[in-house]
């Protein structure tokens, strides 16, 4: 259920359709569920492997199985990288919770429908508020982690992923609802092959990673809490189903909505603090007790998205300093919500006063997920299905497969899926790494 967290997250509700919108609606989604079954699976299931095997955290896995200095070294990676999504996913974390605080004092039906855009722009801009909202959620994320796996993870997913699924059908069900909601609906489901290109290829695989929670150290993490009867190929493919699956409701939950407002897809990260609350507005002229409910319950399904997406990550740094220095999980919690903490600020404030300051020509927040989704857990994704394909055992991974030998059907599968660990995957992430470059 907690990997269920990880894999159900903001980057579905948020990041998912402003992606669609961007790389060619249909079309992008079909080469996201080729790349999620085929390069992202094969990664999940190593990097599950590697944590199971290894008992450890996600730093000390790689070195443990193969104890070189260069996996040694390795191991850093993904503890750096969940620091660093971490970071500016607390920020729209707090955007969301700023939103959810709007719905319920019904902002966005006092509000004219041509002037909601403007007050995402007027609050991102702010300097005070947007950090004080990114640390009350941080804070949040910080007291559930210090509660550990079992009484804090575990008992969170176990009561908001099933209220998650609910409240994202009944979005969906009001979305594609509304007058001129067709057109999305379209753009969702009739492909336009037109628009695919490389650069479609490479944006699908780094959503695909970035949603699986691949390349952060979250599922080598949490695989070394599952325990050894645990089916780790039926646990992969229930968790890539349910990406799946979640990524199409979130997609027709929210684009249906963005065509009926008449708002173009491809508006960015702000997509959905632009366009949804003008949705809002407009039903709150005849229906504004109605809309206020929808408004509530739509940013609270952000809000714990968010929650779940900032806890698998944070987990991976906490775990970290607790196995390599002995500290406690509360007092590790409050460390790592300072370096989260602090590097957030800068994210926060790229939308105000540090909005002039660029690096490789994008803002602080657009250069944060850049950095991450496209350069750093490529690599981390590529050495965890290398590690798994081509430096542990084959013996020690069909062990870890098929549970000792005791899973007959995955034994049928387990040349299949290492043909995939060892050659199609990593091909496949080295080629459209270099994509990210040469487009």
């Amino acid at each position: 259920m907690a990997m269920a967290g990880a894999a159900i997250g903001l980057g579905k509700i948020w990041r998912f359709p402003f992606m669609v919108g961007e790389h060619g609606g249909a079309a992008f989604i079909i080469v996201y569920v080729v790349a999620t079954l085929l390069l992202s699976l094969p990664v999940f299931l190593a990097e599950v492997i590697i944590g199971r095997r290894s008992r450890t955290s996600a730093y000390g896995s790689w070195a443990k199985l193969r104890p070189t200095k260069f996996w040694k070294i390795a191991g850093f990676l993904p503890v750096l990288i969940p620091i660093i999504i971490t970071s500016y996913y607390s920020v729209v974390g707090g955007w969301a919770l700023e939103y959810l605080i709007k719905s319920c004092q019904m902002t966005f039906i006092h509000t004219a429908p041509d002037q909601t855009s403007a007050i995402f722009g007027t609050f991102i801009s702010q300097t005070w508020t947007p950090l004080i909202m990114a640390a009350i959620f941080l804070i949040a994320t910080g007291v559930v982690i210090a509660g550990g796996v079992k009484g804090g993870i575990e008992k969170f997913s176990k009561i908001t992923m099933p209220v998650l699924f609910v409240l994202i059908l009944v979005i969906m069900v009001y979305s594609i609802s509304l007058p001129g909601a067709k057109a999305g609906l379209l753009y969702l489901i009739k492909p336009d092959f037109s628009q695919m290109n490389a650069q479609t290829f490479a944006y699908a695989m780094g959503q695909s990673f970035y949603s699986l929670s691949l390349g952060m150290g979250a599922i080598i993490t949490y695989g070394s809490y599952v325990s050894k009867d645990e089916n780790l190929f039926v646990s992969g493919l229930g968790t890539a189903a349910s990406d799946l699956m979640f990524a199409i409701l979130a997609g027709f939950a929210i684009m249906p909505a963005v065509f009926a407002a008449g708002i173009e897809p491809n508006a960015g990260p702000g997509l959905i603090f632009q366009t949804i609350p003008f949705v809002f507005s407009k039903m709150g002229v005849t229906l504004p007790i109605v809309s206020a409910i929808v408004s509530i319950i739509f940013f609270l399904t952000i809000l714990v998205a968010a929650l779940t997406s900032n806890m698998c990550m944070y987990e991976v740094v906490v775990a970290y300093l607790v196995e390599k220095f002995g500290i406690k999980r509360g007092k590790a919690s409050v460390i790592v919500f300072a370096v989260i903490g602090s590097l957030g600020i800068f994210s926060s404030l790229s939308f105000g006063p540090l909005e002039d300051v660029h690096i490789l020509g994008k803002g602080l927040f657009d250069f944060f997920d850049w950095l991450s989704s496209n350069i750093l857990l490529t690599i981390a994704g590529f050495l965890s299905v290398v590690f798994a394909g081509w430096i542990m055992k084959e013996e020690d991974l069909k062990d870890e497969f098929t549970n000792g030998g005791t899973k007959q059907k995955n034994i049928r599968w387990f040349n299949f899926v290492r043909f995939l660990m060892r050659w199609v995957a990593p091909t496949a992430v080295v080629l459209i790494f270099i994509t990210n470059f040469i487009l």
